[in-house]
């Protein structure tokens, strides 16, 4: 279903430089892929939902949970990749379909690592 998009990140030296450690699996293993998907839900909703963004651009940090460095991976990290990679605007609120696409790249990308 996301093999397209996937194609596409897989030819950004940035995109596809992020990968998952032994800690992070460690760590979704452990936590289990249902625990993951709802810090991806309330990651996306407070982090990239809002049609404001006071520090977009800046608002995900790098490493520290799997589902952030999936955002780096899957350009769902802002605003401005969300709209480059994914064709949704900036400055409006994402609704809950948009969310909802959001996270499940993020765990398709999870799942693939």
């Amino acid at each position: 279903m996301y093999d397209d998009l996937f194609q596409r990140l897989a030819k950004s030296k940035f995109r596809s430089k992020f990968k998952l450690r032994d800690k992070e699996k460690s760590y979704i293993l452990e936590k289990g892929l249902d625990t993951i998907k709802s810090h991806a839900r309330d990651f996306i909703s407070k982090r990239v939902a809002p049609a404001q963004i006071p520090n977009d651009g800046k608002q995900t940090p790098m490493g520290g949970h799997p589902v952030f460095i999936a955002q780096h991976a899957t350009a769902t990290c802002c605003r401005g990749c969300i709209e480059k990679w994914h064709k949704i605007s900036k400055g409006v609120q994402l609704n809950s379909a948009q969310q909802e696409y959001l996270v499940n790249v993020i765990m398709e990308w999870i799942k693939r690592q």
